[in-house]
């Protein structure tokens, strides 16, 4: 294997005192009230130039994690790190991460700036409409699957420096037990399965950024050998898109010999071949097969769920509306992805009255302007794009459109119940306000 180059200043630039207490402070983002966060920052010099001298002495180990078990919308054991830890994480992330960005394909969007949930739904979504059948894949148990002999060997393609790699095996190395996973692979002895450790804690942001490397040589085998075109990978679930199944079936066997080389295996249940037509879910929302889309009704539900308890304790005097203001601003969003704007004013009608809580509040100075179902807005141009910006008066637009399946949706598209051309019906337009508001 080729020596990868070294960085000098690497390791000096992610021991520095300085850095570490910008790392702290970015591991601190929402996180303050925490006793953990809160305790390392009462003393966030002291804390910091302890971790510089026991990650320059090679002395530093991680501490014990934290396990617990969330159940929705699937149950999993979650590990919490130890602030000073992740703060550790951080700093490593953001000294190695770029060597790896460089070499990752476009088609991989988990736990990568500019990517995220929402733009890998957009790719899929765009795929499927120019496709007939998509093979949805997805990896049984992946974090608890990955090999950390094989994780180390692919880390030590891009990083040179021994004390750098120290640090990431003391993270890797010092991973809590997770799920067992009992499977043999050709070649293995009889005490293969309990001599290789493997697995990742689900939580850090080490492992989110691990898990990344570990698939990347399938997304290299993907794009390189099988040649496809129409790929889109987040974390463990991907989809390779194609007009003949007979292709498809043909790439799931090659990906699962290739898969098996690195210890993982296709899930049998959540892999399979399916028209583009029928409805399908992905990352939380449901792509209904003509370009609509739809949240998922169990996700529906454990919301409304939360928001129910939301407002008992508000009604109870035990919380804020501003106390969940971040919760409400993160489903909104989402929910914004899934063409819900009627249901999120359903959900959100009578919210208590709070500085941030309620989204998009229209008697807000300077608040989007919402058009009702039915109505004509003369002298806006829509296209197929959700967002984009009008050329004829210049204004910025968004509207959660629902793009045909044809490529060659003609005006009658837009018509209103009047059959008004020109006009937009069931949009929710927002249009740049001509003037700064105060």
């Amino acid at each position: 294997m080729r020596k990868p180059p070294s960085e000098p200043g690497a390791f000096e630039r992610m021991t520095s005192f300085r850095f570490l207490r910008a790392m702290a402070l970015r591991a601190a983002r929402g996180k303050r009230k925490s006793p953990g966060a809160a305790a390392f920052l009462a003393d966030l010099e002291t804390e910091c130039l302890r971790l510089e001298r026991q990650l320059r002495s090679g002395s530093w180990r991680p501490g014990p994690y934290v396990a617990f078990e969330v159940r929705e919308p699937k149950p999993r054991m979650v590990s919490a790190a130890a602030f000073r830890d992740r703060v550790v994480h951080h700093a490593l992330c953001e000294i190695v991460a770029p060597r790896f960005e460089r070499g990752f394909v476009l088609d991989s969007y988990a736990n990568r700036k500019g990517k995220g949930t929402h733009a890998a739904i957009d790719r899929y979504e765009r795929f499927s409409l120019a496709t007939a059948h998509v093979l949805r894949c997805d990896i049984f148990r992946y974090f608890p699957a990955i090999d950390h002999q094989i994780l180390k060997s692919d880390i030590r393609r891009r990083v040179a420096d021994e004390r750098l790699l120290s640090i990431v095996d003391a993270i890797v190395d010092g991973s809590n037990p997770q799920e067992p996973v009992e499977v043999r692979f050709p070649g293995d002895d009889l005490l293969a399965p309990i001599e290789r450790r493997r697995g990742l804690p689900i939580g850090n942001l080490t492992s989110q950024f691990f898990a990344n490397v570990y698939l990347d040589p399938l997304d290299h085998f993907v794009k390189e050998v099988l040649r496809t075109r129409r790929y889109v990978r987040y974390v463990d679930d991907f989809a390779l898109f194609h007009d003949d199944c007979d292709v498809l079936r043909a790439w799931r066997e090659r990906i699962a010999g290739f898969l098996a080389g690195r210890r993982l295996l296709l899930h049998p249940r959540k892999t399979a071949i399916v028209a583009t037509a029928e409805p399908a879910q992905f990352l939380g929302v449901v792509l209904c097969g003509d370009g609509g889309r739809r949240l998922p009704e169990d996700n529906v539900a454990r919301f409304s769920g939360r928001l129910r308890a939301m407002r008992a304790r508000i009604a109870a005097g035990k919380a804020a509306a501003d106390d969940y203001a971040p919760q409400i601003a993160a489903w909104s969003a989402h929910a914004a992805h899934g063409h819900a704007r009627r249901l999120r004013e359903t959900l959100f009608r009578g919210w208590p009255a709070s500085r941030s809580s309620k989204p998009e509040d229209p008697n807000r100075p300077g608040a989007p302007s919402a058009a009702a179902l039915g109505t004509t807005i003369p002298g806006i141009c829509v296209r197929r794009s959700a967002t984009g910006t009008t050329p004829a008066t210049g204004t910025t637009m968004s509207a959660s459109v629902s793009p045909a399946r044809s490529r060659k949706a003609g005006a009658a598209a837009f018509k209103d119940a009047a059959g008004a051309p020109g006009s937009v019906q069931g949009l929710h337009v927002r249009t740049a306000p001509a003037r700064r508001w105060p």
